[in-house]
């Protein structure tokens, strides 16, 4: 989809000749390798071109290559590109493939979800990913300051910041369920493949059964595995109402949960030095496991009815939008965009990397991976349904985040040889999984704290962020953990990030302009912009979204947690933190607004707060100088075109 302009086809960055000096300067750099601060920050003695020697500065160039170079010298930055591919791989393919893509398929109808997720993520997953890849490489800046293209938005950095932790404390509490299953895996046999007395005639062993007639009630009746109680009345101890509280944290995953929280700061201790190096094996172990597992999962008898009603479209579902709302926010929590994190990540890149190949690798390896964990579970639900005669799949366990705490657990149990082998392999990759997410949403939340505190050691902050991370996290682990969870995902994070995606889109696409974005990527690394992301980021992928949105609001209902209907007061606090999340936009606007300059009347100081910094642009000072005379031509080239407002918008996204 895209045209490189050098011939060498360099896929390690290109940068126009014409505004680039020698090969020894810092924005060029050996294919995978990292020049040490003192080299980039210009300490090193470098030649400049002609285009860059000849320019008489502006005003204030100085200052803002100054400032610039400071910003730089303090970046830490990846060790190789390598390492920047592994993370965003740890980061993107986790969880939310893992856990989150197959009970979201199975609450919206299996493979009348698949459809709408597939298209979703072409039309809005694939160019965002894309271009918050772009803007954090090209700004060297984190998901706040990434916003000095336009400052009066910084607000949605902020609303981004807010929805990535809260989503960190319920992720971590995740990893302490899947440490406590991983040790529970140890016992010579498994605890949830068998029932208890107390767990009454409707439950199911989950353990392998010689003689399946035992296994169907004489009247049909759908049984629970022991697996789905096990989890239910012992790790959750889940009570059916919060209406008299939600209880006190279970120690066992308290306990867990502080052991998840020490791994995930000791590997952010150093930063990206230490975590790109732990990023190989959070990458690339968990296919080990999930390759076993789909062997397994397929070798089940009538696993192959549960893949067919997992692949299989319902075309009819394409017109309800809450099976496209679930898709676009699947593609958000799959991706890990809209949240600040890619943005994150790829600041701390090089500037002439790739990234456009790094976006199609990651992007269609997340996909492959979503719908492997797909065939795995509705591999593992058709068995479930055969094993209790019945021919519907969704009926035979119920939806919701424990799903993959439940059906993999269940089809582990029935393993023949080693249940305890497998079962240890799989825990330890769904916490590589979350360890890999968790790690890139915790690093967002330190790296915007570290641009805004530069004084602050890296260490004071992670260990800030883990207590209280943990502190909140028991608020998970109480009887009443998952209505908490399913409340503050929908309103403090899915929602938020829905609104201030679109915010996200029209700052950069129409404030800032796709024109100057796509210019600075021919800059950056020598690519024109294809029309496929040209017109998804001005037209089709905000319209999506912004329908979607509508829509939900239209054909809204009141959120429940299985057939639990919050108190008011709770839905109540649900909209508060829901504004408080969006609000961040208006809230930050004001004082961007008032460091405009006094002498300016009201409007004014308005409009120039939508105008970049002077500063804006790569951080490097030698870089930065070949940028700006780059867009002084660019500039100077647009005073002979039309200006209409039709012409504007035309020439924006084609221009």
């Amino acid at each position: 989809m895209e045209t490189t302009l050098n011939n060498n086809n360099n896929n390690n960055g290109y940068m126009n000749q014409a505004f680039v000096g020698s090969l020894n300067s810092s924005t060029i750099s050996i294919p995978g390798a990292y020049k040490p601060n003192e080299s980039s920050n210009g300490k090193k003695a470098s030649p400049q071109s002609s285009a860059g020697s000849g320019a008489a500065p502006g005003p204030g160039d100085n200052q803002d290559g100054v400032e610039a170079g400071q910003q730089e010298k303090q970046r830490a930055s990846w060790n190789n590109d390598i390492e920047f591919l592994m993370s965003c791989i740890a980061l993107s393919v986790g969880l939310g493939n893992v856990w989150r893509f197959p009970f979201t398929a199975l609450e919206n109808g299996g493979g009348a979800f698949v459809i709408p997720y597939l298209i979703v993520l072409v039309l809005v997953g694939k160019p965002v990913y894309y271009m918050e890849m772009l803007l954090g490489q090209f700004s060297s800046r984190g998901s706040v300051k990434v916003y000095d293209f336009s400052p009066i938005m910084r607000g949605i950095g902020y609303g981004q910041v807010l929805a990535t932790g809260i989503v960190t404390t319920y992720y971590a509490t995740l990893m302490a369920l899947t440490l406590r299953y991983f040790v529970d895996s140890f016992y010579p046999t498994l605890p949830w493949s068998y029932c208890r007395a107390e767990w009454g005639a409707d439950c199911l062993d989950s353990g392998l059964q010689e003689d399946r007639g035992i296994t169907i009630l004489a009247n049909s009746t759908v049984r629970t595995t022991s697996a789905e109680f096990y989890f239910t009345n012992i790790i959750l101890r889940e009570k059916t109402s919060i209406d008299d509280g939600i209880g006190y944290p279970s120690w066992s995953l308290a306990l867990a949960l502080a052991v998840a929280w020490i791994i995930i700061a000791g590997i952010m201790f150093k930063g990206v030095k230490s975590s790109g190096k732990a990023s190989y094996f959070l990458a690339l172990f968990p296919y080990v496991v999930m390759f076993v597992l789909l062997v397994r999962a397929l070798s089940l008898p009538g696993a192959f009815d549960g893949v067919l009603y997992f692949l299989r479209p319902q075309w009819h579902k394409l017109l309800e939008p809450q099976v496209w709302y679930a898709a676009v926010t699947q593609v958000f929590f799959s991706l890990a965009i809209c949240f600040g994190n890619i943005i994150m990540y790829a600041s701390y890149n090089r500037f002439g990397h790739n990234i456009y190949r790094d976006a199609n690798i990651v992007t269609t390896l997340d996909t492959f991976t979503s719908l492997l964990s797909g065939v795995i579970i509705f591999g593992i639900l058709g068995n479930l349904a055969y094993e209790n005669n019945t021919s519907d799949i969704s009926s035979v366990v119920n939806g919701g985040p424990g799903l993959a705490f439940i059906s993999y657990p269940d089809a582990i149990a029935k393993f023949k040889v080693l249940p305890q082998l497998f079962s240890v392999l799989f825990f330890l990759m769904l916490f590589v999984l979350g360890i890999g997410s968790n790690v890139g949403m915790a690093s967002c939340l330190s790296t915007v704290i570290k641009d805004q505190f530069g004084h602050l050691k890296n260490w004071t902050i992670v260990v800030a962020i883990a207590i209280i991370g943990y502190c909140l996290g028991l608020l998970y682990i109480t009887p009443g953990g998952q209505f908490v969870l399913n409340l503050l995902d929908f309103f403090g994070a899915t929602f938020v990030a829905l609104v201030l995606a679109i915010f996200e889109l029209v700052a950069v696409a129409w404030i800032y302009g796709v024109k100057r974005l796509c210019r600075d990527v021919e800059f950056m690394i020598g690519i024109k912009t294809s029309l496929y992301y040209r017109i998804c980021w001005a037209v089709i992928t905000p319209l999506l979204m912004l329908t979607i949105l509508i829509y939900t609001l239209v054909l809204y209902e009141p959120l429940k947690y299985k057939n639990y209907t919050y108190q008011t007061g709770v839905y109540v606090f649900g909209w508060l933190l829901s504004a408080f999340g969006v609000g961040q936009v208006f809230f930050w606007a004001i004082p961007a607004i008032r460091k405009q300059p006094s002498h300016l009347g009201l409007w004014d100081r308005i409009s120039k707060a939508f105008e970049p910094l002077p500063n804006w642009g790569p951080t490097d000072p030698q870089t930065f100088k070949r940028y700006q005379l780059y867009v002084q031509e660019g500039n100077a080239n647009a005073l002979f075109r039309r200006s209409s407002i039709w012409h504007k918008i035309y020439d924006n996204i084609f221009g």
